[in-house]
């Protein structure tokens, strides 16, 4: 006797307007893109870090900013990981590390923004890559341009900080993590739209891109609440799996599904919209598109 198990059907199970969306994420060489990222990711992450602290402290001198930078890092990172991470740094930040850690940066990010725009090109169809050297150029600014935002984050959470607790008399213990909230996403979006604009080789249109950044950047707010929900069981698995390692898996397990998300958003974008796609369908069939709602 034989029983045949039927596998669920993408065009029954998944709504139509997702269904290109799982087709694409379903491609190993996404997988690849995404691990790249994550990886790198990691890489980069504690670099950056001590870049912005030494910014904010011995350039800027800005007790509030780097008040913000420390409520950020406990906004991204859960419970006694975001404590582990702030403990290393404030011992990492001296002034010999700096240089070391700008060129690791700058060495470590380009490998975050490579397999973005190969991945992006391969969403928008593009065959050919830039070469290494362009791509390196390109990754430099992209750095320079993201890390300015995160920068601006900080400043004007700051800044906002600072006056409410001067002019308004605020001193409510909320008011520096809500106003960094309140700068975030608006960042997180602007990110989006420059690395969905232009990491691509191509000519990308920006009322393409603009609203899938909008709505990647709230994905995106929401998916680290997600996060940090399933920490303390997160937390369990990887203290038994990864004794010594659990920080640098969550880093990495956390950026790759990131990184999945963001392509979602690049493939989403990309795709044709339904008028274009009949318009192509029409001319190709050497038939004229006709509009026949005046026709009565």
């Amino acid at each position: 006797m034989h029983i045949l198990i039927e596998k669920p059907d993408i065009e029954v199970v998944v709504p139509r307007p997702w269904r290109p969306t799982i087709r694409y994420l379903s491609q190993t060489e996404v997988h690849v893109y995404a691990l790249a990222i994550g990886a790198s990711v990691l890489l980069s992450v504690f670099p950056f870090l001590i870049v912005m602290l030494t910014l904010i402290r011995d350039v800027l001198h800005s007790k509030e900013a780097q008040q913000a930078l420390l409520l950020a890092m406990n906004d991204y990172f859960p419970n006694e990981m975001g404590t582990f991470i702030i403990s290393q740094l404030t011992k990492a930040a001296h002034r010999r590390y700096e240089l070391t850690s700008l060129l690791l940066l700058l060495f470590t990010a380009n490998g975050i923004f490579e397999p973005l725009e190969v991945a992006l090109n391969r969403a928008w169809g593009v065959p050919k890559n830039r070469s290494y050297l362009r791509n390196q150029i390109l990754s430099f600014f992209m750095i320079i341009l993201c890390g300015g935002l995160a920068l601006g984050s900080l400043l004007l959470t700051a800044v906002d900080t600072k006056y409410m607790t001067a002019q308004l008399g605020m001193k409510e213990a909320w008011l520096p993590l809500a106003l960094f909230k309140v700068a975030a996403v608006p960042v997180t979006i602007l990110s989006l739209l420059l690395i969905y604009w232009l990491l691509p080789n191509r000519s990308v249109p920006v009322r393409r891109v603009f609203p899938v950044a909008v709505l990647v950047g709230i994905a995106l707010e929401l998916w680290k609440y997600v996060f940090l929900f399933a920490w303390p069981w997160l937390s369990r698995k990887l203290s038994n799996e990864y004794p010594q390692f659990q920080y640098s898996v969550a880093i990495v397990i956390f950026s790759m599904l990131t990184a999945l998300l963001v392509l979602a958003g690049a493939e989403w974008s990309a795709r044709k919209p339904p008028a274009e796609i009949s318009a192509v369908g029409s001319e190709e069939s050497g038939g004229v598109a006709v509009d026949l709602s005046h026709s009565a």
